[in-house]
């Protein structure tokens, strides 16, 4: 059986990407103090450096630009099945009235 990996939080991760990226400390300095992983740091770091806005936003959560695209999508997608159902509608109207 795998065991999950330890959860931080987003203050924690932010909290120790500025330890490396505004006090310039090593990563190797900052991931043992921490008990972290350097590699775990080094994807931290990462994600924080493209992106701080939206960066370390949680399992499941999108990007505001992402959620977007999704909504439309899904509104997109009720679109088209309204107007198929209009559409059979319609032809079961034409028939009736002949």
């Amino acid at each position: 059986m795998a065991t999950r990996g330890t959860r931080y939080d987003k203050d924690f991760k932010i909290g120790a990407v500025k330890m490396v990226t505004e006090k310039g400390r090593a990563i190797t300095s900052v991931a043992a103090d921490l008990g972290i992983s350097y590699d775990t740091l080094q994807l931290w770091i990462k994600e924080f450096t493209a992106d701080k806005d939206n960066s370390f936003r949680g399992s499941g959560h999108l990007k505001p630009d992402e959620e977007e695209l999704r909504r439309l999508k899904r509104e997109n997608l009720d679109l088209r099945e309204e107007n198929a159902i209009l559409k059979k509608a319609t032809a079961i109207f034409a028939n009736h009235r002949k």
